[in-house]
């Protein structure tokens, strides 16, 4: 198992100001860390690449689509807009030596039509990956599409929504992303949500409740954990927060207050749980 941190923990953007905290992160005892593409254009991400060789940590991608654009849209310069930034994406990822790019990949954050989804916009979806896989293993790259709570898409709330999903893709480069942030809110047992998703699951995010430190709420960690080694998992494992006072991306994540005694906390004190919780050997003393 690999453990990993999502560096949104300190910002919207990750690049060479942010460089200072790399050994501090990896003494702590992760593996490696989550960087943010929201702007492929601007991502510095074979700078970000080196400095993580040189530190000695690895690193996953993730995601978001920006707003205006969905792969399920009836309107075809809209899907080719978001297969395009998608493919972008796929390379700022692949520069920076990660082997997997995640997230909510199929429409906006936050966006929200008013009904269900249809069947049409599944299957333009659908079609929209079908297209991507072939980028995605030319880039080298898993795809883990992630199912977000209802407060956040209509689209793929649940794990069987996305296991689904993948099942139509039907392409072994794309399958899911299980955040127990969002499974907590959104499944009857995060156990079973796992055992569900394990043919297709190609990343985990291990979240708290309240997005604060990892062990520190109710979720169902010992369900979680034990799930994660029945079905085989051995992949990462990789704390996903947001900074407390970060404007735009606290505002984005809904941080309205203080959910630890500081953002560090989250990963740091969230790291060694982890590490216990979930069977994994111990962190180095730092």
């Amino acid at each position: 198992m690999k453990f990993g941190i999502n560096t949104l923990l300190w910002g919207a953007t990750f690049d060479a100001h942010d460089f200072h905290r790399l050994p501090h992160i990896k003494e702590a005892g992760f593996d490696g860390v989550e960087v943010p593409i929201f702007d492929p254009d601007t991502c510095p991400s074979v700078v970000i690449g080196r400095e993580l060789r040189r530190v000695g940590l690895e690193c996953t991608a993730v995601a978001i689509m920006p707003t205006g654009v969905s792969l399920g849209s009836p309107d075809a310069e809209v899907r080719s807009q978001g297969r395009r930034h998608v493919m972008s994406c796929m390379r700022r990822a692949a520069e920076m030596g990660s082997g997997l790019l995640s997230g909510p990949l199929y429409s906006p954050v936050g966006y929200f039509t008013g009904v269900r989804r249809t069947r049409d916009e599944w299957q333009r979806a659908v079609e929209g990956w079908q297209q991507l896989a072939g980028t995605a293993v030319d880039a080298q790259l898993e795809i883990g599409l992630e199912p977000l709570n209802r407060f956040e898409t209509y689209f793929m709330n649940t794990v069987a929504d996305a296991a689904a999903f993948c099942d139509e893709v039907a392409h072994p480069a794309i399958g899911l992303l299980v955040d127990t942030f969002h499974a907590n809110i959104e499944e009857k047992a995060i156990g079973d949500a796992l055992r569900v998703a394990a043919p297709h699951l190609k990343h985990v995010h291990t979240c708290e409740n309240d997005r604060g430190i990892p062990g520190s709420g109710h979720v169902a960690w010992a369900e979680c954990f034990a799930a994660v080694h029945e079905v085989g998992y051995n992949r990462w494992l990789t704390i996903e927060s947001f900074g407390f006072s970060l404007g735009q991306l606290s505002a984005a994540a809904s941080i309205w207050r203080d959910i630890a005694p500081t953002p560090d906390a989250i990963a740091f004190e969230g790291v060694k749980f982890l590490r216990r919780a979930s069977g994994g050997n111990p962190a180095p003393s730092m």
